[in-house]
């Protein structure tokens, strides 16, 4: 059935970018953090962000009619919302992630060049931005960390007693695989960049002597050690098809026979219309990495069987961002 658009609805989606932008400002500017449990006048709040008062001012405006704070008289205070989630001063804070979005807003205006040329307009140079790559992974961390205490009771791993988290960067999963299965103990092995944020969580979340850090590039070394089980979050849609079946044979040579991977993604339906999300997010892919993309649940198993793999299960887990986890075993 087909949407029901019309101009106005055609024209508001098409605008919407200026709401994000809205956001993104605010958060890059820190307005919710510096407002805090107070209740500011623009002037004071400009003057505390070193902005100017008219500009803070429409800004706070804007925010106001969105609901992300509130406005009376003449001064502005956080919602509920604002100060948990907006607010670097809180655990809850997914600021990381909406920075993230912002440093991905330059490739997406140039959408219309990728698909004509089939190539990436974002290369991960922006990643030696000192900016762009903090905020990536803590963006990452954020998500994780957010994800993986409600993640971990749906991956059975009981009776497992070593973990693999494939380019887990924080190592959030890893912790929560570990707190959920009191025998597992897990080895994080990402970019070396990663592993100061690793470290602080393993020890935040005391699992010093638990939860480990290897530092190594999975794409292009063989994976060390050996282990009953292998976590791939979000790994395979930034690699193209071949690429992703040589990393699943290299999961295959180091699990022990009756070994697990759980490969944890973005999935599309076989008709690559939905679940929308996972949609987009190829398109993302497409702006950004010469041959990342999402796959259906076809694709993955095909995948996962070419490298010996058998008992492929698709689990019922579907994340807030429409993400699967598919399971498999070494014979």
């Amino acid at each position: 059935m087909e949407g029901n658009w019309n101009p106005g609805s055609l024209l508001g989606m098409s605008g919407y970018y200026w709401r994000s932008c809205v956001l993104h400002a605010a958060v890059k500017l820190d307005l919710f953090t510096v407002i805090g449990d107070d209740s500011l006048t623009a002037e004071t709040l400009a003057d505390r962000i070193r902005a100017d008062s008219d500009g803070t001012a429409r800004l706070l405006n804007a925010l106001a009619a969105m609901k992300l704070v509130t406005k009376n008289d003449d001064r502005f205070a956080n919602t509920s919302a604002g100060a948990r989630f907006l607010s670097a001063a809180s655990p809850e804070y997914i600021g990381h992630m909406i920075l993230h979005h912002h440093f991905l807003m330059e490739s997406w205006q140039q959408l219309d060049r990728s698909v004509a040329t089939g190539k990436p307009v974002r290369t991960t140079l922006a990643f030696g931005d000192p900016a762009v790559r903090e905020a990536f992974i803590n963006a990452m961390s954020t998500t994780a960390m957010l994800m993986a205490p409600r993640l971990a009771g749906h991956v059975k791993l009981s009776g497992r007693r070593a973990l693999l988290d494939l380019g887990g960067g924080a190592g959030m999963y890893a912790i929560a695989f570990c707190k959920t299965n009191p025998d597992l103990s897990a080895w994080v092995l990402d970019l070396p960049s990663s592993q100061p944020l690793a470290m602080q969580a393993i020890e935040r979340f005391n699992m010093t002597g638990r939860v480990h850090f290897l530092a190594g590039d999975y794409v292009n070394e063989d994976l060390p050690g050996t282990y009953d089980a292998v976590w791939m979050s979000h790994i395979l849609h930034g690699e193209g098809p071949d690429t992703c079946s040589r990393l699943l044979e290299k999961v295959y040579r180091v699990l022990d026979p009756g070994g697990m991977v759980a490969v944890h993604d973005l999935i599309l339906e076989e008709n690559r219309t939905a679940p929308l999300f996972p949609v987009l997010f190829s398109l993302n892919m497409l702006t950004g990495t010469a041959e990342g993309r999402a796959y259906t649940n076809r694709e993955l198993t095909l995948m996962l069987r070419g490298a010996g793999f058998t008992d492929v299960e698709r689990l019922s887990y579907a994340g807030p961002t429409d993400s699967g986890i598919i399971t498999a075993k070494k014979p």
